[in-house]
């Protein structure tokens, strides 16, 4: 029997309900039982391919917009606030709002999917709570005038609602997608990036207009209608049984060398990812360029990342993981070190979001690699599982880097101060630094494998 039909025939045993039967019903019915899934299992929709699989992997696409478009467009609102001192607080307080949101978003995808995989019955019930809460924390942050109300509604309710809507849908891609789950996850990455091409335009020129309070309520009437019908459309590929109260969760991979090297990596590399998203709005600022600047190098940043996602995902279903995660890094770094720091005028700028954006911003479609790779080790741990553990991780890098990124512009900084006008004679010349460390040290899984062979 493959690892697929394994991993496909312990999903259907969760979802039978014998555990209500006396113990020897329960094993004289064992063998009709295992032969019901098999016949069960046979009568499923194909993984990988066709109209359902693509159906879902669609709308699983589509649904990144409602859920990331606010966090992508951040930069832009921080400049607003900063600018425009209509929010009472500093910038770097304003910034721990856009870390907030992100990393609490992240933070909690551990709890969730832990959640929705013992009591799978619930994801059908946590998309309409996640739009309810995203849209009430939007109306709420309109009226805010101090950073205190932003980080509670646009920093901790928005990601709590964002963070259930995001849930469920993964979820099932993960049960549509097998051996192309790198493709899969590749492309909702590219979706998400694709989002952010549009939403700094769309959100500076409604700010430039209208201000940050209709500009939020706007957002959260067009987040019902977009995401509204798209909750119809998403559903599981294994069907889950009514009779089921909840399915057994294996955490042998947390006993994984690979799997802690692995995250640690990816917590690194969170840390120093949402520097630059955060922070090249108000550095192109700085420069005196326009303020439309700040969202076209954002937007940049993102068109860069949809085909960098793919890619690497794509990799990931080919490559070890570890291979993947080192494209990545190195690319990032070479991109901190030679393009921002460098930076002095607006083409360098926007070649740095082109190149960091690809290969950074396609860090996350590494994730499927690490599924095959603990797949390799046990066949019967759960991909959804340990995808909630990796953003996780994501989370608590993007968590620890927002209040660090305050410090880092805080501080005194006099070693490059003589090098002109480049990046690292600015305010933001720690940033620059602390941003390629971490990408360099975002391929640490790698680093960790050479150190074992030496």
């Amino acid at each position: 029997m493959t690892s697929t039909t394994t991993h496909e025939l312990h999903a259907l045993s969760s979802r039978v309900s014998i555990g209500n039967l006396p113990i020897n019903e329960a094993e004289v019915s064992s063998t009709h039982n295992e032969t019901a899934l098999e016949t069960e299992m046979r009568s499923l929709p194909p993984t990988d391919h066709g109209r359902d699989a693509y159906l879902v992997l669609a709308g699983c696409t589509i649904i990144q917009a409602p859920v990331w478009g606010y966090s992508l467009s951040f930069g832009v609102f921080q400049e607003f606030y900063t600018t425009q001192h209509n929010v009472v607080g500093s910038p770097g307080a304003i910034a721990t709002v856009g870390s907030t949101l992100n990393g609490l978003m992240y933070l909690m995808m551990p709890l969730t999917f832990t959640l929705l995989t013992r009591y799978p019955h619930l994801r059908p019930y946590c998309g309409p709570a996640g739009l309810l809460i995203t849209v009430a924390s939007l109306i709420l942050s309109s009226y805010a005038t101090e950073v205190w109300q932003l980080i509670a509604s646009q920093g901790v309710l928005c990601a709590v609602g964002s963070g259930l809507l995001f849930s469920p849908t993964t979820l099932y891609l993960d049960e549509w997608f097998i051996a192309r789950k790198g493709m899969a996850y590749g492309t909702i990455w590219a979706g998400k990036a694709a989002s952010g091409v549009v939403f700094p335009f769309l959100m500076s020129s409604l700010l430039s207009r209208y201000g940050a309070k209709t500009t939020l309520q706007a957002w959260a009437t067009a987040l019902v209608v977009i995401t509204s019908p798209l909750l119809f459309f998403l559903k599981p590929r294994i069907p889950v049984s009514g009779a089921v109260a909840r399915r057994p969760i294996s955490w042998g991979f947390l006993k994984s060398e690979m799997f802690w090297m692995l995250q640690a990596g990816n917590v690194v590399q969170s840390f120093g990812y949402i520097l630059p998203n955060t922070y090249l709005a108000s550095y192109a600022h700085t420069m005196g360029l326009p303020a439309i600047t700040g969202a076209v190098i954002t937007a940049v940043f993102s068109l860069a990342s949809a085909p960098g996602g793919l890619m690497l995902g794509m990799l990931s279903d080919r490559l070890k993981p570890t291979t993947v995660i080192l494209i990545s890094s190195l690319g990032s770094t070479v991109a901190v070190f030679a393009l921002w720091g460098m930076a002095r005028h607006i083409a360098l700028l926007v070649l740095f979001a082109v190149v960091y954006g690809f290969f950074a911003g396609g860090f996350s479609s590494t994730y499927p690699g690490v599924l095959h790779e603990m797949r390799r080790e046990d066949e019967g741990v759960d991909s959804g599982l340990v995808m909630g553990m990796l953003l996780g991780g994501r989370g608590v890098g993007f968590l620890a880097g927002g209040p660090a990124s305050g410090a880092l512009l805080k501080s005194a900084w006099s070693a490059l101060e003589g090098m002109g006008h480049l990046g690292y004679s600015t305010q933001y010349g720690p940033v620059i630094v602390c941003t390629g460390a971490t990408a360099l040290f975002g391929g640490w899984g790698w680093m960790w494998k050479m150190l074992r062979r030496w």
